[in-house]
């Protein structure tokens, strides 16, 4: 088993409580769900995606059931997004941000456990971004949106980033606290630059890009993905997807 450092593991824990945020500003602004519905979707987007790897590589029972700090952090994201749901809309770029930093962390770490129960290159790539993303989708099918992963400035396509990078050092036997904190800041960055330059995987010939806040887009503060959407984890990880934790990525 890949035993990840400290630092990781508290950037780890830092980006299920954001991405159980943005999970419940969804839940607040866009479905308008009352408590148990709000603290329900904070879970799903703080801890789903590393459910879904967790139970795909075998490691059972997931490491949200067996640390309890993921699952408290998780719902204390969402209460703090339930009871303060109009005041966070001042502190949106600093949302952003955290979740970015869970986006990285989540696909990181999901890649180096995907890796260390023997998964090759390909899967524990894909794995890595599922851990960092699947939360947020999860969150979003739920409140039937499309998910923000699909359409938001550059989000899965760090998370892909980052799990490659770390697949890679992993195989190549070079992993490591310095490749794991190398990986998680370049897929911090491209996803800031995807943020502030609106930049977008590209689109069909000949289509158009929908703007955030259009119809059948995923503009809404409570959307994971952008700085106007949840914000994203962790899915999961717009203003939010942990996962967006999308998705809880501990290694424990």
């Amino acid at each position: 088993m890949t035993v990840e450092a400290p630092f990781l593991v508290v950037l780890d824990l830092v980006g299920t409580f954001v991405f159980g945020l943005n999970g419940a500003l969804t839940a607040v602004r866009t479905a308008r769900l009352d408590v148990v519905g709000v603290l329900a979707l904070a879970v799903i987007t703080a801890v789903g995606g590393g459910v879904v790897r967790d139970v795909l590589i075998g490691a059972v029972p997931p490491a949200a059931f067996e640390d309890w700090r993921y699952l408290v952090l998780g719902l204390g994201g969402g209460l703090v997004a339930f009871a303060l749901s109009r005041r966070l809309q001042r502190l949106e770029l600093p949302i952003v941000v955290l979740d970015a930093v869970g986006l990285s962390v989540f696909a990181v770490i999901g890649a180096a456990k995907a890796s260390a129960f023997g998964l090759d290159v390909g899967p524990a790539i894909l794995l890595g971004a599922v851990t960092a993303v699947g939360g947020g989708t999860i969150r979003d099918v739920l409140v039937r949106q499309i998910p923000s992963v699909l359409h938001s400035d550059l989000y899965a396509i760090p998370a892909l980033i980052a799990a490659a990078l770390t697949a890679v050092a992993v195989r190549a036997d070079i992993y490591g606290p310095a490749a794991a904190l190398g990986a998680a800041a370049v897929c911090f960055t491209v996803r800031m630059l995807g943020v502030v330059f609106h930049l977008n995987a590209p689109g069909p010939p000949g289509g158009e890009h929908r703007p955030r806040g259009a119809p059948g887009s995923r503009g809404d503060p409570g959307s994971r993905g952008d700085p106007g959407s949840r914000g994203d984890p962790g899915s999961r990880g717009d203003l939010g997807s942990r996962g967006d934790p999308g998705g809880q990525g501990s290694d424990e």
